[in-house]
């Protein structure tokens, strides 16, 4: 918990509580169902957390925004977004159920209001034009990320940057971005998060 406190100052006592929740809360269901790797556990704060988090300096989300997370898988980066943000609404989409269980348990049990949980593929999603943002983390090149989230995606300019696609990607991502047919804006996450696990690793947007 004291990595995020080194980046983010103004929780409320709530979300501190919420916060510091989620270690536990994940040690116990990551022990029946293999949400993260049993190696990085311990390294839930940093690696996952703060990971998830790096998206908020970039596009700051207004009060009244309404976010999918595509392929969240145990709720990254949705769930810390979601505690960071409780005036924003948030759809954690991903196909596999079980882990879906899980999530939904972690939302109940840190009473996340302004999470939805839904079952399925982010193909199947009919709601054209009623998100402001899509977020991902680790679940598909970026051309078929767009492809799938672009028509849910509603134009606007609410939030620090214009409404669009924001994906956690790390590495060599040149050439997924020429294949990708988009023109991306990237920030590198070592300048505002220093810790060595995050050299190379990089916020992806891709505008409306």
């Amino acid at each position: 918990m004291e990595v995020i406190k080194k980046y983010f100052d103004d929780f409320t006592e709530k979300q501190i509580k919420q916060f510091e929740a989620l270690g536990p809360l994940y040690e116990e269901w990551n022990s029946q169902i293999n949400l993260i790797s049993r190696k990085d556990i311990d390294k839930l704060y940093p690696k996952h957390i703060l990971h998830s988090l790096a998206i908020a300096p970039i596009a700051n989300f207004a009060n009244g925004s309404r976010i999918l997370d595509i392929g969240t898988g145990g709720g990254f980066p949705g769930i810390p977004l979601a505690i960071l943000y409780p005036e924003i609404e948030f759809v954690l989409c991903d196909s596999i159920n079980k882990k879906l269980k899980v999530v939904t348990a972690i939302k109940d049990e840190l009473r996340l209001d302004n999470v939805e949980v839904v079952w399925g593929r982010v193909e199947e999603i009919k709601q054209k034009n009623s998100f402001d943002f899509a977020v991902t983390r680790a679940v598909a090149p970026l051309g078929k990320l767009w492809n799938w989230s672009n028509a849910l995606i509603r134009k606007g300019d609410k939030s620090e940057i214009d409404n669009g696609l924001l994906c956690l990607k790390g590495g060599d991502l040149h050439m997924e971005i020429s294949e990708s047919e988009t023109s991306p804006m990237l920030w590198e996450i070592n300048n505002y998060f220093e810790e060595e696990m995050f050299k190379d690793k990089y916020v992806v947007y891709v505008q409306k």
